[in-house]
């Protein structure tokens, strides 16, 4: 197993998890912020790692597993906290449907490449634009209230939602990209 920056960058993401967990309980005025920017910096971190891999060819398959699970981890344990902080059904439901999907299509792309097939189901614009979305919508939740008379919560709130729905229309996609060989195996 080969260790090089992108992967280190991908592991400090995983290390940042219990971080940002630990921050989001700590009763400071200012530990919103901190889990702001513990969650940017690992945003940072996915963005450059594999930047980083492609420019120097350093691209591995223990980076290649590990970086979209960092990924789906610091996203899922985001997200309990949010709804944690926040218990309300309308954020529980838009947050499980963005981590089920996570999951699905997880494992649908494990299941695929097993079968030689893991192109059918490249990441997408859609996929991009979601992730977008989801990623502003956490970390405006994360730092949990308004700013002045920026009703950041409300906007958190939206985009959110907007995530969840490109979220369920991009794993359609990915479904309907897979279910010719679904249909085979049945």
């Amino acid at each position: 197993m080969i260790i090089n920056l992108p992967t280190t960058l991908t592991l400090l993401r995983i290390i940042l998890i219990p971080v940002l967990v630990l921050f989001c309980y700590l009763p400071f005025d200012w530990s919103n912020i901190a889990c702001v920017v513990i969650f940017f910096v690992a945003g940072v971190t996915d963005w450059l790692d594999g930047f980083l891999a492609r420019r120097w060819q350093q691209m591995t398959a223990f980076g290649a597993f590990l970086d979209p699970v960092a990924d789906k981890l610091m996203v899922a344990v985001a997200l309990v906290l949010i709804v944690q902080k926040d218990p309300t059904p309308s954020l529980a439901i838009a947050s499980a449907i963005i981590i089920g999907r996570e999951i699905t299509i997880t494992s649908l792309r494990e299941w695929m490449a097993e079968l030689g097939e893991r192109a059918k189901i490249k990441v997408s614009w859609l996929g991009k634009v979601k992730t977008g979305f989801q990623m502003l919508a956490i970390v405006i939740l994360l730092y949990g209230s308004d700013y002045g008379n920026i009703p950041l919560r409300d906007i958190g709130y939206s985009l959110l939602f907007i995530a969840a729905i490109l979220t369920l229309w991009s794993m359609v996609n990915y479904l309907r990209a897979a279910l010719p060989l679904l249909k085979r195996d049945l």
